[in-house]
């Protein structure tokens, strides 16, 4: 059995890093030996002494590695400084493990990701199953996006989106064990080799759609992405970000979610493509408008979605410079 690396990104989230790693160290993970690399993302809130202080007092010694950065580098390029790192050692580890720092194992859920890896040689990622405190299971694995998928889910019509569910984005939260087309960066393992065949995870991506990017390109040279039902991790969603699905409030979604849009429909449907899901994405919002109307409910989108995704996600397709937020 090889090693496993276990990363874990952290940007504001100090106490709650703290017990994901606990929730690793606390776990025997089938006998493998596993190492955990923790990457400040140069929180503002003092987080690199917090961990640097709580590495000492717990005793992690060289279970744990820690990265103070001077720069919040976002999730992906986060993750790249430790994985170019693992790549170059003489003997890497097999697996990597990516945990938010908001997630914390439920289960020996790094031995059921590796032990699923070990038996299908053609899986370069493997998801685990998320459940939320205090509730259930949420999606954790997903389609890739599309066109009439953004359609359908700014329409957020039921009627429609039964006839489109083929395209429907997210998957049941009580899926079984699949392959999928991705599954969600806050709980999965992957395959080292795999990753470092296709160049870890693009670093246009500051925040959103780098892992859903990443598991395209494995998908496009012959790697396939399983969802692991049997390995459960608990999920604070959003502690760092504060985006968060099935929330009842609307909120304003960050300017990086729009240009993490635009980058990835730019990179895999071209230009125009990118234009024509834009389209479908504001049809859809428009169309909502008199449908909530009529049912005395708040649209479906996000706060400012059309001055937002017009100003970050749209113009930049048409010639014209982004705008920032007010």
């Amino acid at each position: 059995m090889g090693g496993i690396a276990v990363i874990i990104v952290n940007y504001n989230a100090a106490d709650l890093a703290i017990s994901a790693i606990e929730s690793v160290l606390d776990k025997d993970h089938g006998g493998r030996a596993v190492e955990v690399h923790l990457v400040d993302n140069a929180s503002p809130q003092a987080d690199a002494q917090k961990l640097l202080a709580a590495a000492e007092a717990r005793g992690w010694n060289d279970r744990v590695e820690l990265y103070p950065e001077d720069e919040n580098h976002g999730f992906g390029r986060g993750n790249n400084l430790v994985l170019r790192r693992l790549a170059e050692r003489d003997v890497p580890p097999d697996y990597v493990f990516l945990l938010n720092p908001d997630a914390a194992l439920s289960n020996e859920a790094i031995a059921a990701l590796a032990d699923f890896l070990d038996r299908h040689p053609k899986a370069a990622v493997a998801g685990a199953r998320i459940t939320k405190p205090g509730s259930g299971p949420v999606t954790a694995a997903f389609r890739f996006p599309s066109i009439i998928g953004e359609f359908s889910q700014a329409l957020a019509f039921g009627p429609v989106a039964r006839v489109l569910r083929k395209w429907r984005v997210p998957l049941s939260p009580d899926l079984d064990t699949s392959e999928v087309d991705w599954v969600a960066g806050a709980a999965m393992m992957g395959r080292l080799s795999a990753l470092k065949e296709v160049g870890f995870f693009d670093p246009a991506y500051f925040l959103y759609y780098e892992e859903v990017d990443l598991m395209r390109r494995l998908k496009r040279v012959g790697w396939q992405t399983w969802y692991v039902a049997e390995a459960e991790v608990e999920h604070v969603e959003g502690a760092s970000t504060d985006v968060k699905s099935g929330r009842e409030e609307r909120r304003r979604s960050p300017a990086y979610l729009y240009e993490s849009w635009r980058i990835y429909y730019i990179k895999n449907h071209g230009r125009l493509g990118a234009i024509v899901a834009a389209a479908a994405r504001i049809l859809g919002a428009v169309l909502n408008r008199p449908i909530v109307t009529l049912r005395r409910r708040a649209p479906a989108g996000p706060l400012f979605f059309f001055r937002d995704f017009w100003a970050v996600g749209v113009r930049p397709l048409i010639g014209l410079k982004a705008r920032s937020y007010e």
